[in-house]
């Protein structure tokens, strides 16, 4: 398994801000933005965090497991149960 992401998709919705803005507002590099989006580099708990809490969103909306294939990506919400199951 691998953590894929949507971080570069978020970057284009928010405004289409550039790595470097993003790395400005939580406190790294334009280099660790890029190399998490390119999955060279795993963020720490720490950095997922701020970067959930700069775009207003779950970490879990950020970041996803996915296989080798890259299966698995981003999770469908429109096919998630209400509860009623």
């Amino acid at each position: 398994m691998e953590l894929g992401n949507e971080l570069r998709r978020f970057r284009f919705v928010h405004g289409e801000i550039s790595q470097q803005e993003l790395a400005n507002a939580i406190g790294v590099t334009r280099l660790t933005i890029h190399s998490i989006e390119t999955g060279k580099f795993v963020p720490s708990t720490l950095i997922s965090l701020k970067l959930a809490r700069f775009f207003g969103v779950r970490v879990e909306d950020l970041f996803y497991l996915a296989d080798e294939n890259g299966k698995n990506g981003p999770r469908d919400m429109s096919r998630e149960s209400d509860g009623d199951a």
